[in-house]
């Protein structure tokens, strides 16, 4: 190389850097060096033609792609990651995830399917947004009981079912038992009974599950803990066993266990170790707030398919 070409590209070096990484103006940078506008043009023109600067254009689109490949490899799970502004409301990143989740739903569920609801707010809000896809043979299992002290729950789960059922033309069997009996003895009696076993049955041979993860400290509450499933009791033991979520009112902590926590002795969802064994396990999940719950249940690898709102999906690969 000669040394006018050389002193070239040190100057259009200087220049690119001046303008490209530092704000500068070409009428300053001109000033600062003494050559004209159009001089300092010329030289960033050189800087870009012969690879001294490379300019990319990232489209807020393709930033999701990246998220999923570094999500499936970190955790072995396919993600869909919905779009929203980083200043969303908790209520607006809910409905937009409830969208996409409505989306993949379509996708992932067809004829002769049996499919488990977890029923919550997220899964809630995801039933109001379903797209209608005709399926023959197919049905929707309620995963976990409803009902408690206040309530038998059983609007609430069949409302959420029926919308499921209708959206897929798919026959639902909810599941008429508290979330919590106040004896595990009287869990196991039940479940021996053989009016029980047509649901155990379905639920033993699902092949997906949809579910959201349960958080307190969630912005918008997961309705185990709004809605008057845990006595006092129970929220010290789970703080007691550090618990970080559940799954079907089954709790886990940290790192993927569940054993030795007395409530899930009581509750009516599936043990988290059937919930693994099933096919395709769809987690929906929206906001800051649950992403130790989301941590703990990818832990515990009840996750195949995760969907996430983005801010969410980044801080889960950060």
């Amino acid at each position: 190389m000669s040394d006018e070409l050389r002193r070239h590209d040190e100057r259009a070096l200087a220049a690119a850097t001046a303008h490209y990484l530092h704000g500068e103006t070409m009428e300053s940078i001109g000033a600062r060096l003494g050559m004209s506008r159009s001089t300092v043009s010329r030289l960033l023109k050189h800087a870009r033609e012969t690879g001294l600067v490379e300019i990319r254009v990232r489209s807020p689109r393709d930033a999701p792609e990246g998220l999923a490949d570094t999500l499936r490899l970190r955790y072995g799970v396919t993600t869909h990651t919905a779009l929203v502004r980083e200043d969303a409301s908790e209520v607006e990143r809910l409905d937009i995830v409830a969208a996409t989740a409505a989306d993949v739903l379509a996708t992932h569920i067809g004829s002769h399917m049996t499919v488990g609801l977890a029923w919550g707010a997220t899964i809630a809000a995801v039933s109001r947004r379903l797209v209608p896809k005709p399926t023959t043979g197919t049905r929707f299992v309620q995963l976990n009981g409803s009902g408690n002290t206040r309530t038998t729950g059983l609007g609430y789960a069949s409302e959420l079912l029926r919308r499921f059922g209708r959206a897929f033309t798919a026959q639902v069997q909810q599941f008429p038992v508290p979330a919590f009996f106040d004896d595990p003895a009287t869990k196991t009696a039940l479940w021996r009974e053989r009016s029980m076993h047509r649901i155990l049955d379905a639920q033993a041979s699902m092949d997906a599950v949809v579910f959201s993860v349960g958080a307190s400290g969630s912005s918008v509450p997961s309705h185990v803990y709004a809605g008057g499933y845990l006595e006092p009791a129970d929220l010290a033991e789970l703080d007691r066993e550090r618990v970080v979520g559940d799954v079907a009112t089954v709790f886990y902590r940290a790192d993927g266990s569940s054993a030795d926590i007395a409530l899930n002795a009581r509750a009516s969802g599936p043990a988290l170790a059937d919930l693994a064994r099933v096919p395709r396990r769809i987690c929906i999940v929206s906001g800051d707030g649950k992403l130790d719950s989301v941590r703990g249940a990818l832990a515990a690898g009840l996750v195949t398919d995760l969907v996430i709102d983005e801010p969410s999906a980044r801080a889960l690969a950060g």
